[in-house]
């Protein structure tokens, strides 16, 4: 009525007093009759909470009543018992809540008088951010995000410290996802209420270095890979921490475009870029949309955008309107047209890594089809291939014992390795790029027991023997190693695709390849080690490869000095 009506007079001047005096009293008739409690009770706070919007906005004349005491209480009550709710009304109650108490403050709780009950709702609902219950966080944190601006005056980086808090992952918490997501979603919002000035009053409005900090959290979120028994659980951050991203960055390019600093502006877009090369078709979308709207952003452009005048280029309007980016085979082919840029290469390349090396068959293949075409237009640029290889170590080097990026990353490259893609390199012995791979292979699977990666690491090892030079004999002994690994079926893996490789490339001898074959493929590889160690050692033999030695490993007895006499020594075959 209040919006269809005449905004500047109250909707009460168009009701009689007892139809004020009845909308007044519905929420403490439900309260009285326990209408709040139970699976019926759902529906009730649901519909109040609309109610408490509409009368707020209608400006009906409450302030000072007892009932916007009460009104306060249901609102309260319902975000701090979401997890009570069932899960399919529970996100549509929770957003009646939050609009009502956005409207309720805007209307009741304005002015001097209510500087008191303004802090303590301040208060409490910083202390309900440490709920032990997830979803009461959600909803405090999203309350907090509603606040008016007028609220959150002279408590504002209390607020932001709060929500920052929420952000991040503790032993205790660390399957709190959608805390996370809901604290990133109210410290945007928060951002666009209280707006931002670089020299402003940092309790009033976001000043420059509350501006560093907000990035600083949003861009940490971007690395939330949470699993659970839900699945990647880490996403849902991500996709907030994007949309938080874009809406900061879109409002400090309208107000304070200096505030947007050029490292700052790098780091967003290149992590976005990363996003919308990775493995999850909704969220890949999501980041390329979002990449998207701030490169083509011109009220005004955006600042400092890495390679802009590229990508205008590689991402025209007119050409990007219509694609899905949600498509494996539409998305991959573009993003990966990237990693011919500088700043984005290694971003682009961690994120496909992920894809080529996943399990979802067409992100599998399309994701290696741009990654591939990438490579064949710089199979004959030496300079350019050299930078390329660089980075992809450089990846690998920082992912170590990441197993959500390594185990992807060694199967993308055993498929780069077995389609040439290193070919160049092979006219020179101990090139600097297979020895790093190898010794980074190395260890990564030092003293590892998974399976999956030990099986990608002979793929690459076997990969890897094409490169001439000591580098082949060091490859030969690594895979001769896992020949007599203590599983079975990695000895088993081994000697099959070791089969394989001597088949496929010319690193046996002619007069011994008849008998290399027959070892490889007659011995039973899951028989005892003492027989598997025979055989392997004349494979040893047979290529020149020095055998693997006895390792002596001395443990010390608890009631003697190290190496005393007594002390027990065993010892094990590598």
């Amino acid at each position: 009525m209040y919006l269809q009506g005449c905004p500047c007079r109250p909707v009460s001047d168009f009701l009689d007093e007892k139809a004020v005096q009845g909308l007044k009293q519905i929420h403490q008739q439900l309260y009285d009759r326990q209408l709040y409690r139970g699976l019926g009770g759902e529906l009730m706070r649901h519909a109040v909470c609309i109610l408490i919007e509409n009368l707020s906005l209608s400006k009906m004349p409450f302030r000072g009543d007892a009932v916007i005491d009460g009104w306060q209480w249901l609102i309260n009550d319902t975000l701090r018992n979401l997890h009570l709710i069932s899960s399919p009304s529970r996100q549509r109650i929770k957003e009646a809540a939050v609009s009502a108490l956005a409207a309720l403050c805007s209307e009741y709780h304005s002015g001097e008088a209510d500087s008191t009950a303004q802090e303590e709702l301040v208060k409490q609902y910083l202390t309900e951010l440490q709920s032990p219950e997830e979803m009461a966080r959600c909803g405090f944190a999203l309350a907090l995000g509603a606040l008016p601006a007028f609220v959150l005056k002279g408590r504002l980086r209390q607020v932001l410290a709060g929500l920052r808090a929420v952000t991040h992952i503790s032993p205790k918490d660390v399957s709190f996802a959608e805390s996370r997501r809901d604290a990133l979603k109210a410290i945007a919002r928060i951002c666009q209420t209280v707006g931002v000035q670089a020299e402003g009053t940092p309790d009033e409005v976001v000043c420059r270095e509350d501006v560093a900090q907000v990035y600083c959290t949003l861009l940490g979120c971007l690395s939330d890979y949470t699993t659970d028994s839900r699945g990647d659980v880490g996403a849902w951050v991500r996709e907030a921490a994007m949309t938080s991203l874009m809406e900061l960055t879109l409002l400090l390019a309208r107000d304070q475009p200096e505030l947007i600093e050029a490292p700052v502006c790098r780091r967003v877009m290149c992590c976005l870029a990363q996003q919308a090369s990775e493995k999850i078709d909704r969220f890949r979308a999501h980041a390329a949309r979002v990449f998207l709207a701030l490169l083509h952003w011109d009220s005004p452009a955006i600042p400092h955008v890495p390679h802009r005048q590229e990508l205008e280029r590689l991402f025209p309007r007119s050409a990007v309107a219509s694609v899905n980016w949600g498509a494996p085979s539409q998305g991959f082919p573009r993003v990966a047209q990237l990693l011919g840029l500088p700043a984005y290469r290694y971003h682009v390349l961690l994120g496909l890594a992920v894809s080529v090396g996943g399990l979802t068959e067409s992100t599998v293949r399309y994701s290696t089809q741009g990654l591939f075409e990438y490579m064949k237009g710089i199979q004959n640029d030496p300079q350019a291939l050299e930078d390329f290889t660089g980075t992809l170590l450089q990846v690998f080097e920082d992912s170590l014992l990441n197993d959500r990026v390594s185990v992807p990353l060694l199967k993308m490259l055993d498929q780069m390795l077995a389609n040439s893609c290193f070919a160049i390199f092979t006219a020179e012995e101990n090139h600097p790029f297979c020895v790093k791979l190898l010794a980074l292979c190395k260890e990564e699977i030092k003293k590892s027991k998974d399976v999956q990666k030990l099986r990608s690491s002979i793929a690459v090892f076997c990969g890897l023997v094409q490169f001439p030079g000591d580098v082949r004999r060091k490859v030969l002994l690594q895979l001769f190693l896992l020949l007599c690994h203590p599983f079975p079926v990695i000895r088993k893996s081994t000697a099959s695709q070791v089969y394989e490789m001597v088949l496929t490339y010319d690193v046996v001898a002619a007069d011994v390849l008849d008998e290399v074959m027959a070892v490889l493929n007659g011995t039973a590889w899951d028989a005892e080690l003492l027989v598997v160690r025979a055989q392997r050692n004349r494979l040893c033999d047979l290529l020149g490869v020095p055998r693997p030695q006895l390792v002596p490993k001395v443990t010390t007895c608890p009631l003697r000095p190290h190496g005393g006499p007594g002390a027990p020594s065993f010892s094990f075959f590598l």
